[in-house]
């Protein structure tokens, strides 16, 4: 058994994949996908589904890792921006070399600060230096180093 991916539905997949790619190097990985039909009803438990995506190689991991999965449902349920405390999935965390770098590259490249750069003693573990941000969808990301 092993992770395989985990899925973000987006507003617009082809600018949200575009994100991920200038701001956390994920690469695509081919095709991009339409998919439709009675097996896509079947297996999401929707009606007349129709969605278009990606997949992305997350950074780290080599050509057989774990990926992003940014899919577009043609017929999507719009919904406010979560809180981190809001039940269920939280966040995508990234461990980076420096935090600051990459919030400035989440900002630059369309996301937003949710908080603020924080380092704690996590005793037995190390120093996380980390903060919350959000990608241009207000989906919530984690940057964190560990020391």
């Amino acid at each position: 058994m092993r992770f395989s991916h985990t899925n973000i539905v987006s507003t617009n997949w082809k600018a949200l994949v575009d994100f991920y790619v200038k701001t956390f190097d994920c690469k695509l990985v081919p095709p991009t996908r339409k998919q439709s039909g009675a097996s896509m009803d079947s297996g999401t438990g929707l009606k007349n589904v129709s969605l278009e995506g990606a997949h992305l190689l997350l950074p780290g991991y080599g050509e057989n890792g774990p990926t992003l999965e940014i899919y577009q449902y043609e017929n999507l349920i719009a919904q406010d921006v979560v809180p981190p405390n809001k039940r269920g999935f939280g966040h995508i965390a990234f461990e980076v070399d420096d935090v600051q770098e990459i919030l400035n590259s989440v900002i630059k490249n369309g996301g937003q600060t949710l908080g603020e750069i924080t380092r704690k003693e996590v005793a037995g573990v190390g120093e996380i230096t980390f903060v919350y941000t959000r990608d241009p969808e207000g989906n919530i990301l984690e940057l964190q180093r560990w020391k």
